[in-house]
């Protein structure tokens, strides 16, 4: 029952600890969803009821929608985040620590009704206890985890660091790992950023945050930009 971490090594060598979000703080985040589903769907009852037989039919397919759209359109488009994950600093990510995409997303959320049976969540609490990462069966057929995500990341716009030569050349693959960094920066964590940047030392000359600041320089000289 309490919350562990999993390991997963990037293309990069470098190993990414997912910190997985147990089935207590969970159940806290999907309440708070729940209420503000509730909330939405009363308010627009109140308006759909006073337009009688017709009112009552779209209510019907605005319950389906906000049912079901709800958190897939969330997840994918917040970082992982529906507004009760966002509450308990919880996120949703691929296994391998990738942002969640979403065909993710919606097979994570159709599965819910697998996990619902036979009533309260029984066989997802049941498969979230016996799995060593809290995952529930929507998250193990989706390929997703949920984990503690911290409030605040560091986001760098890479369009904004001034073009820098690296110090020493760098053979094909190496530009393409240097330029796939810059791509996904903005994605990742200030710690996980400047793990990745103190690989490339060499190339930039500095570790921690001035690294990354050097590293992303370098992938804009050699896309061509120019200050």
């Amino acid at each position: 029952m309490l919350d562990t971490v999993r390991e997963v090594h990037t293309p990069e060598g470098v190993a990414l600890r997912l910190p997985a979000a147990g089935p207590v703080p969970r159940a806290v985040a999907w309440l708070i969803d729940l209420a503000i589903r509730g909330a939405l769907l009363m308010a627009i009852s109140v308006v759909l009821g006073m337009l009688g037989k017709f009112g009552s039919g779209m209510y019907m397919i605005v319950l389906f929608v906000v049912f079901w759209g709800y958190p897939v359109v969330f997840e994918a488009l917040y970082g992982g985040q529906t507004p009760g994950k966002r509450a308990l600093s919880l996120r949703v990510v691929s296994a391998d620590g990738a942002p969640i995409g979403w065909m993710a997303s919606f097979v994570r959320n159709l599965m819910r009704t697998v996990d619902m049976l036979p009533f309260g969540y029984g066989a997802g609490l049941v498969a979230s206890l016996a799995d060593p990462w809290s995952r529930r069966l929507g998250d193990m057929v989706a390929g997703t985890l949920v984990i503690h995500a911290p409030r605040e990341r560091t986001r760098i716009d890479a369009l904004q660091i001034a073009p820098q030569a690296p110090a020493v050349p760098l053979q094909a693959h190496e530009q393409v790992a240097v330029i796939a960094f810059a791509e996904r920066a903005h994605a990742l964590t200030g710690e996980r950023q400047q793990e990745l940047a103190d690989i490339a030392t060499p190339v930039t000359g500095a570790r921690g945050e001035t690294g990354v600041l050097r590293l992303l320089g370098v992938a804009n000289w050699l896309l061509g930009r120019r200050a």
